[in-house]
């Protein structure tokens, strides 16, 4: 039996299997990736890699095993993930896998903004299938706001569409601690978990801790849902990228970000990083 991490050279991906090293052998841990090269770094450690790309299903065959714990990290490409991702599900099927344990979105079928739809989709797909599972509910990462504050220190704002919306977020880090703690567990078959950090906030209260930890006057600025689709369109950002944001900042403004059930920190047996912590990291990496 392995431990198998799907979209292995990704962000979440490289930070699970990280914590799945401190928890496991490296020789009982195999990586997936479509670029071998970007997993040099994993092989030279004694992990294993195997080539495995979503949008070409003959590459995943015999790649899973009897027994098998998968930690599914769910695709990028939006509006072919439901595709891809059933044809993870059929491997695991096939292969007879013991615990396929999927990332997908705070709230589940509760959540309406459209990056859900194909997760919503997945999970249903994937109970539909018979595999054993572990739904992990993903909440929104620290990172989705600390990795634009170049951007954010550049324009002298922070910018988005959520009103006065609540973001129950957490580092990312901790979200790949608890699939490693789940794929090294026990008794979290068939279970779900919703992941979300200790503590909601609000954009406003995001900027408020920038312009403190700055010492620079940094607002919020809240914008109208076209205004800001056609303001990330303006940036370089993808028309369906950019509507797809402004929309989950709609459903953040509606609460569906907000939940702070304490499933991720009673995974990790500590609590979450708070949005501060994870700013101060990121201001550290920002040229002086």
């Amino acid at each position: 039996m392995s431990i198998v991490v799907t979209g292995a050279t990704g962000a979440l991906g490289r930070l699970a299997v990280e914590e799945l090293l401190r928890r496991t052998a490296p020789d009982d841990i195999v990586a997936l990736a479509r670029d071998r090269a970007k997993a040099a770094g994993l092989a030279a450690r004694g992990v294993r890699i195997e080539s495995a790309d979503y949008g070409r299903p003959e590459t995943l065959d015999g790649l899973f095993a009897a027994g098998d714990r998968v930690l599914f990290i769910s695709g990028n490409e939006a509006g072919q993930r439901l595709t891809q991702h059933r044809a993870v599900i059929d491997a695991a099927r096939e292969a007879g896998v013991g615990l396929l344990a999927y990332t997908s979105v705070l709230g589940g079928p509760a959540a309406t903004f459209s990056i859900a739809e194909e997760h919503i989709a997945t999970e249903q797909a994937l109970l539909a299938s018979g595999v054993p599972y572990c739904l992990l509910r993903n909440g929104w990462y620290n990172e989705n706001y600390t990795g634009a504050l170049a951007t954010t220190l550049k324009i002298g704002a922070v910018v988005g569409s959520a009103g006065e919306g609540r973001v129950a977020s957490a580092a990312r880090r901790d979200y790949a601690e608890a699939a490693a703690v789940v794929l090294t567990g026990s008794s979290h078959d068939n279970t779900v978990y919703e992941l979300s950090g200790d503590t909601a906030w609000t954009m406003a209260e995001y900027a408020a801790e920038v312009s403190r930890q700055t010492g620079r006057q940094i607002p919020y600025n809240d914008l109208p849902h076209d205004a800001y689709v056609a303001l990330m369109i303006e940036a370089g950002v993808p028309a369906l990228g950019a509507r797809m944001v402004a929309d989950a900042d709609a459903g953040i403004a509606r609460g569906e970000l907000a939940a702070t059930p304490g499933d991720l920190s009673r995974l990790l047996g500590r609590p979450t990083t708070p949005i501060a912590e994870s700013i101060a990291e990121a201001l550290k990496q920002l040229p002086a």
